[in-house]
């Protein structure tokens, strides 16, 4: 183990070399944990394709469900950001195929959600509306608001976030995303509050923006539920 100037340290773990935050009360809201390993004397077959393992036929085990595999079933090294691998792992083929989508979410749709976009802002059964910048923190723990006030909101303590769609016509016409409606607990607060957001100016911008932050809903949870 081996500390690093950004407060991050490299960890060998079995799978890999892993970059992780020197505290882990700042990992991202969309990481995942490493799973167990299925043990060695529990997967005498391979759990795809059901060949048994000999002293020619060796068992791999996925780097992200932990599964024990032949190489035939277990050979591609992808990529796995949510896990903090500086190098791409071992997984087995249904593994490998998320794994890919997750990548494209990192390489695109974080980039978008940290340039942020421009939106009404409204909180509760406030009528008055502020327009604010709404992006995501660099450590994608936070979703700051900038207009002529500001506050935050952290991801872990959203309970439902809800993208608001427009645009669909029968005849083939586009789905727009337009707004979205969360809900969270404010800082030393058990109530929730409701925040309310409706694309405005560049609106293209904005859509793109709710379309990214829709994707990282499915992650977020995906994380809380492991």
């Amino acid at each position: 183990m081996s500390a690093v100037p950004d407060g991050k340290k490299l960890v060998r773990s079995p799978s890999g070399l892993r970059m992780l935050p020197e505290n882990g009360a700042f990992n991202s809201p969309f990481s995942l944990d490493e799973p167990q390993w299925v043990p060695d004397k529990e997967c005498p077959r391979c759990m795809q394709c059901d060949t048994k393992f000999d002293f020619i036929t060796r068992k791999h085990h996925c780097r992200r469900c932990g599964r024990c595999f032949c190489d035939k079933c277990c050979s591609q090294k992808v990529a796995l950001p949510r896990m903090c691998f500086v190098d791409p792992v071992r997984q087995c083929s249904e593994c490998s195929l998320i794994s890919q989508k997750e990548v494209e979410f990192y390489d695109k749709q974080l980039k978008v959600l940290t340039a942020g976009g421009t939106f009404l802002v409204r909180v509760d059964s406030s009528e008055k509306s502020e327009t604010m910048v709404c992006r995501l923190s660099n450590n994608h723990r936070y979703l700051f608001l900038d207009g002529e006030s500001h506050f935050e909101v952290e991801l872990s303590r959203i309970s439902t976030m809800q993208v608001l769609t427009e645009g669909s016509t029968p005849g083939g016409g586009s789905i727009r995303a337009s707004g979205m409606v969360l809900q969270y607990k404010p800082p030393g607060s058990q109530n929730l509050q409701e925040l309310h957001m409706d694309t405005a100016d560049d609106k293209r911008i904005a859509s793109a923006w709710l379309a990214a932050m829709h994707k990282a809903a499915k992650l977020l949870y995906e994380s809380r539920d492991q």
